[in-house]
C-alpha cells in the first residue's frame, strides 16, 4: 500500500520534537515518573498554542491523531492537568533557547526588522466589551524578524508602557551574532541605541525625527530599498494574530510571555515547511 503524503501538522511536530531533544534533557529529575519526557510536553505545548486551542481540545483532538501520537511516541495521552504543570514548569530560558534553534531552521541574511505590537490579555468579545465600558490591558511584544525569511530571531514582551528605545538595547546586546542591519522606525530614533548597535558591529539604519533640516536630509540620504524591508516586522506580527490569535489565553504574566514565544518559534517552524 503506498504511504499517504505527509500533512502540515505531521512534518510540523516532526521537526518541532527535533528541535525539543535538541533543547531540552529526556526527563526533568531521575525522581521522574518517565511516563512522559520534556521534549513530548513541549511539543504538546507548541501544538497547543499552534492550534489556537485549550488544553482539553488539543488532546480530544488528537485522540483522533493516531499518526501525530506515533511522531511523539505517545502510547497513552497525558491529562490537561499533566500539560499544565508542564508549561508551569518549563522556564522561559528553555523557550528562548527552542525559539534560538527554530530560527536556524530558515537561511536568514543578517537584515533584520524591528517593531512592536499589542496583543490582549484577555478573550473578551470586543462588542462585550464596548458594552460594558471595559479597558483590556494589551502585552507590549517587540519582535527582532530577519527580513528575508521572516524568522522571529527574538522578541521582548512587557506589560508597561515602557518605549520603544528603552526596549531595543536588550534585544540588540542578546542577538549581536544575528543581526548585520537592524532596521528601525522613529521609534528606535536614540544616538544610544544607534551606538550599541555599532559597538557590535551592526550598521543601524533607522529613521530621524525630523526637527530640523539636517534630520531631513539623513532621512533622504536612507537607502530607501533596503529601509522598506523594515515591513516584514509588521507582517509578521500581522501573521502571529492572524494564525495563532490577537490575545494570550494565560491569566498569569509569565505564562503570557511563555505563550508568545512558543507562538513566534510555531511560526519559524511553519515558515520552514
Amino acid at each position: 500500500m503506498k504511504a499517504l503524503p505527509k500533512s502540515q501538522i505531521h512534518r510540523f511536530t516532526e521537526k518541532a520534537i527535533h528541535l525539543a531533544r535538541r533543547a531540552v534533557s529526556r526527563y526533568s529529575s531521575k525522581f521522574s515518573k518517565h511516563r512522559y519526557t520534556l521534549p513530548q510536553h513541549v511539543v504538546l505545548l507548541c501544538l497547543k498554542v499552534r492550534k489556537n486551542t485549550t488544553y482539553r481540545g488539543l488532546l480530544d483532538e488528537l485522540i483522533e491523531m493516531p499518526r501525530i501520537r506515533r511522531v511523539l511516541g505517545l502510547a497513552e495521552l497525558p491529562t490537561a492537568s499533566t500539560l499544565c504543570k508542564a508549561f508551569n514548569r518549563l522556564d522561559m530560558a528553555v523557550w528562548r533557547v527552542i525559539l534560538t534553534l527554530s530560527a536556524t531552521l530558515l537561511p536568514t541574511n543578517g537584515v533584520v526588522g524591528i517593531d512592536a505590537s499589542g496583543f490582549d490579555r484577555s478573550h473578551a468579545s470586543k462588542h462585550y466589551t464596548k458594552r460594558a465600558e471595559l479597558t483590556i490591558q494589551q502585552l507590549k511584544v517587540t519582535l527582532l524578524v530577519d527580513t528575508k525569511v521572516n524568522a522571529v530571531l527574538d522578541l521582548h514582551v512587557t506589560t508597561t508602557r515602557k518605549h520603544d528605545s528603552q526596549i531595543a538595547p536588550s534585544l540588540v546586546k542578546r542577538n549581536p551574532e544575528s543581526i548585520d542591519i537592524l532596521l528601525g522606525d522613529k521609534g528606535y530614533d536614540d544616538q544610544k541605541i544607534r551606538r550599541l548597535a555599532r559597538q557590535n558591529e551592526v550598521r543601524p539604519l533607522i529613521k530621524h525625527r525630523e526637527f530640523t533640516p539636517l534630520h531631513k536630509a539623513w532621512n533622504a540620504r536612507l537607502d530607501t530599498d533596503l529601509y522598506g524591508q523594515r515591513r516584514q516586522s509588521e507582517t509578521v506580527n500581522s501573521t502571529l494574530k492572524r494564525k495563532y490569535g490577537a490575545f494570550v489565553r494565560s491569566r498569569r504574566w509569565w505564562k503570557q510571555f511563555r505563550e508568545l514565544t512558543i507562538a513566534c518559534l510555531s511560526h519559524n517552524i511553519d515558515r520552514s515547511l
